[in-house]
């Protein structure tokens, strides 16, 4: 190999980035995301890049860093709106970092999540799962074969990102009991659900707290369709408020009340969560999918770039959002 090849393949983002002045997402837009920059700027980056033998190459990245510049990013359901605003900001993050991102939808299958992960992992440099339902002891020996990091799933020792819905629900579940309602169902999601259980704890503990009487209804898959099958089983429970593991859910039991004649918030109040429904009047539980797909990717990153994989927990806030669809008990059936 030449002096000049030698040197092309050692030159790094970062010296490009001290000598143009810029930072080191600025050099990745400048190849890879040109309109997000002025003409100006990116002159001054490929001016210093060509001074220094940069060469802005995915099979020149490779063969200096010894690893490829692919990252994973393996979903339960890609069509639940919960998905994709924590696979865009993820992406987006990625790539102005020089990464590029292989997406696999693993349609609640435990089993399929572990196959497309072991379909990835000769392709990729690292994964970010989010909400995996795998056992706890085949996601630690991921981890242990491929940097990882968790999305909703609390796993010590590997990085993860939790968006703390159980706060919202918590809260939700106060409002309902100032309302006056005393007793409530709680509509469970997917039984292998990280998310579903906190929620469902946070609930319960909530209503505990507040004197009020609380059953929990199995929908099993987090559906419009599962919502719409539960009403009957829902209005024979006696509850006058319900609360959906999360908006698709609650969604499907909005339109089933009203197809048997009910009215929400009139016969019953109802709360989903995650806000990501197509139900504007939807009271329901903030969730910070943009920013935990941000920091899911950013503590990749720099988990793969340290070649350090550190027990790092980042815990994002939720808030109830109180629309029209929950109103006072009295009266009530």
């Amino acid at each position: 190999m030449s002096g000049d090849r030698a040197k092309l393949n050692k030159v790094t983002i970062v010296e490009v980035a001290n000598a143009a002045g810029v930072d080191r997402s600025t050099v990745s837009r400048a190849y890879n995301q040109p309109e997000m920059l002025r003409e100006t700027t990116i002159e001054r980056v490929k001016t210093a890049a060509l001074a220094l033998g940069y060469l802005p190459n995915a099979a020149a990245r490779a063969l200096r860093t010894g690893r490829v510049q692919n990252i994973a990013l393996v979903v339960p359901d890609l069509t639940n709106p919960f998905m994709p605003p924590i696979a865009l900001a993820a992406q987006k993050e990625a790539e102005n970092n020089g990464y590029c991102v292989f997406i696999g939808n693993a349609d609640e299958n435990p089993s399929h999540e572990e196959r497309l992960l072991a379909r990835f992992s000769d392709q990729v440099s690292g994964a970010i799962l989010v909400s995996p339902r795998s056992d706890e002891a085949v996601i630690r020996d991921m981890a242990s074969r491929i940097p990882l990091v968790l999305i909703n799933r609390d796993l010590p020792g590997i990085p993860r990102v939790l968006i703390d819905a159980g706060l919202g629900m918590a809260m939700a579940v106060e409002h309902l009991a100032k309302l006056g309602h005393t007793k409530l169902a709680y509509i469970s999601g997917p039984t292998q659900s990280w998310a579903n259980e906190q929620r469902c704890r946070a609930v319960f503990n909530a209503a505990n707290r507040h004197g009020v009487q609380c059953l929990e209804i199995a929908a099993g898959a987090a559906s419009f369709e599962s919502g719409m099958k539960l009403i009957e089983e829902l209005v024979t429970t006696g509850a006058s408020a319900f609360l959906a593991f999360d908006d698709v859910l609650a969604q499907g039991v909005y339109f089933g009340l009203a197809e048997r004649g009910f009215s929400v918030p009139g016969d019953y109040s109802l709360v989903g969560c995650d806000d990501v429904s197509g139900l504007p009047v939807l009271t329901t539980v903030s969730s910070q999918t943009t920013q935990a797909g941000r920091l899911a990717m950013e503590l990749l990153i720099k988990t793969l770039e340290s070649g350090n994989m550190p027990d790092i927990c980042e815990l994002l806030d939720t808030k109830l959002i109180l629309r029209k669809t929950t109103d006072k008990a009295i009266g009530r059936i």
